[in-house]
């Protein structure tokens, strides 16, 4: 059962419901998994999404905040949610496919500005949050599953636009990255987009205090797509739609995309 997944922190689903429609239509992933839809569950606008044939969807949601979800033509059913880090946040959701496979989708804590866990506790949040998630794949290995997601750390030198000057800027310092690591390794993931885009700068994020974003193209990777390693080989076409980070009223982020064959 082949499907291409997309993952997309999104800033607000209500705000920003006409550019995911038209990504929906445009590009018509079976899965589309959100981030930071700040938003209730029962304030997402599923009614357009519906019409689009996207059905089925397993959603956490708070007010203003956070919130994760994911939209499928496919059936899906919820496989769970957890509060990493016990923060009372709405940053996982899990959902499971006909053929057994599972959908984790996460917003990890941005780790606000500084990048010191004593004198900012938002970093101490970030990092907190990863080791719990570390701890939890060493506790039970995960297989035929898929994680998605605004993971907040860009972790190569070429996912950045300088590895020198962000290196003690939050998302790229090496304590974060060691950290995403360390989960990485701990659920032995394969990050299938660089399995996929091996070579050169590749980026889903720029800022909105760019002027030109575009031409400035000080961009990083925050936005992830891994596999387990038993169906990693099945994943292929990944790719960053760029030009959604220019669409009417945009993300800051663009949507990743990866197709499994499965």
């Amino acid at each position: 059962m082949p499907f291409t997944l997309a993952t997309w922190n999104i800033n607000s689903v209500r705000l920003r419901e006409p550019i995911v429609l038209k990504l929906l239509q445009e590009e018509a992933p079976d899965i589309l998994c959100l981030q930071e839809c700040k938003s209730p569950v029962d304030k997402i606008p599923v009614e357009g999404f519906k019409a689009l044939g996207y059905t089925y969807m397993v959603a956490r949601g708070q007010k203003g905040y956070n919130g994760v979800a994911i939209i499928s033509k496919l059936p899906i059913t919820e496989a769970g949610a957890a509060d990493y880090a016990s923060l009372g946040h709405a940053r996982h959701i899990a959902a499971r496919l006909d053929n057994g496979v599972v959908i984790h989708n996460h917003y990890i804590p941005a780790g606000g500005d500084v990048p010191d866990r004593d004198v900012n506790e938002k970093f101490g949040q970030k990092l907190d949050y990863l080791t719990e998630l570390r701890d939890a794949f060493h506790e039970d290995k995960p297989a035929k599953s898929i994680l998605v997601g605004d993971l907040n750390i860009a972790p190569r030198e070429d996912d950045v636009w300088s590895h020198k000057q962000l290196l003690k800027v939050v998302s790229h310092t090496p304590i974060e990255v060691e950290h995403l690591a360390e989960t990485q390794d701990a659920g032995k993931w394969v990050d299938v987009t660089r399995a996929d885009i091996p070579d050169g700068q590749l980026y889903s994020w720029w800022s909105y205090r760019a002027k030109d974003w575009d031409a400035a193209d000080k961009g990083r990777r925050l936005d992830h797509v891994w596999a387990t390693s038993d169906i990693a080989s099945a994943a292929h076409g990944s790719r960053i739609l760029r030009t959604v980070r220019g669409w009417e009223k945009p993300s800051d982020h663009a949507p990743v995309f990866a197709t499994f064959d499965l």
